[in-house]
């Protein structure tokens, strides 16, 4: 459960911090504990709310996978819900939650589902002393800007598959796969729209409020977070709605495609008409029949119905059914 549990103090070295001791090492003056935890379970965030003096209502849903993603303030730390986002093997995106306390002098990352390390998080945030002097919010933007970042990325490689499929949907020949390809990358983009939007308005808030967590300093940090995720939100809307587009354009060329086999069958069928009119009338059981006992009755019937048959065949191909 335990990821990594880290005190950091002026001009010394970090240090692991047992849990059990925290709630004494975090009252000593300038220092900092980042913890991070992997879907912990209820007795050991008990533990942890007694440490940090945590609300229960945050603890509660810090073990409460699927929240949607929120800022709230509880005494004088805030509880963050995020959505992270990646792609399998496979391509397709999947998606975790990240849920933060964050204190001036603490901060606790819980992850749940899939979701990648911060470990390299806090070694960019270990190299930049100057803004990681600045405490807690420094290492909020580090978590918050890895996790936009990596929507970014996954826009941009679901924009890679986009191409492809967008050139299937323009094939008038009807393909159940292409369709299926096209769903499922709508799904995964509304995923994505739906995980960095209310990042929008969480940044806001810090940007605004919070002050005591979000210095000055550290605010225009903050409002790039927010525009990077802005223009994920933008991206992902752009190509799903190009999508439904898409499939609607695939669906009227598939339309289009069998109004044509329509036309040609109805042509053809009009065509036949003739020569069956004329010949089921000597198919039938009359004593006297026209042009029966006539030389050339029957050449000249044939002539005429496939006269009339021609006929028909070039007003149906004038007409573009044929």
């Amino acid at each position: 459960m335990i990821v990594n549990s880290i005190v950091y103090r002026q001009g010394r070295e970090p240090e692991v911090v047992a849990v059990e001791d925290i709630s004494e090492v975090i009252k000593q003056p300038d220092t900092f504990i980042w913890l991070g935890l992997l879907e912990p379970e209820p007795a050991f965030m008990n533990t942890i709310k007694q440490e940090f003096n945590l609300h229960e209502l945050a603890i509660e849903d810090a073990l409460t996978a699927h929240q949607r993603p929120k800022i709230e303030r509880y005494r004088d730390s805030l509880f963050i819900v995020l959505k992270t986002a990646g792609q399998n093997e496979s391509g397709e995106v999947h998606c975790g939650e990240t849920h933060l306390f964050v204190g001036k002098n603490f901060l606790i990352s819980v992850r749940h589902g899939q979701s990648d390390s911060y470990a390299a998080v806090r070694q960019r945030a270990l190299e930049n002393h100057d803004k990681f002097a600045l405490g807690a919010g420094y290492a909020l933007y580090c978590i918050m800007d890895f996790i936009v970042d990596n929507y970014s990325d996954t826009v941009a490689k679901l924009n890679d598959r986009f191409g492809d499929i967008e050139t299937a949907m323009f094939n008038s020949e009807f393909n159940r796969d292409d369709l299926q390809l096209a769903y499922n990358m709508r799904r995964e983009l509304s995923l994505l729209r739906n995980a960095a939007q209310p990042v929008e308005e969480i940044c806001s808030q810090l940007i605004h409020l919070h002050e005591e967590i979000i210095p000055e300093p550290l605010r225009p940090y903050i409002r790039d977070v927010q525009d990077h995720a802005s223009h994920v939100v933008i991206d992902a809307e752009e190509m799903r709605e190009m999508l439904i587009n898409g499939m609607q354009v695939k669906l009227a060329l598939v339309s289009v495609q069998q109004n044509e086999v329509v036309k040609r069958l109805a042509g053809w069928g009009a065509i036949l008409v003739v020569p069956t009119v004329v010949f089921s009338m000597y198919g039938m059981n009359f004593k006297n029949m026209p042009e029966l006992n006539e030389a050339y009755g029957y050449p000249a019937a044939l002539v005429i119905t496939f006269g009339v048959c021609g006929w028909v065949w070039k007003k149906f191909r004038n007409a573009g059914w044929l």
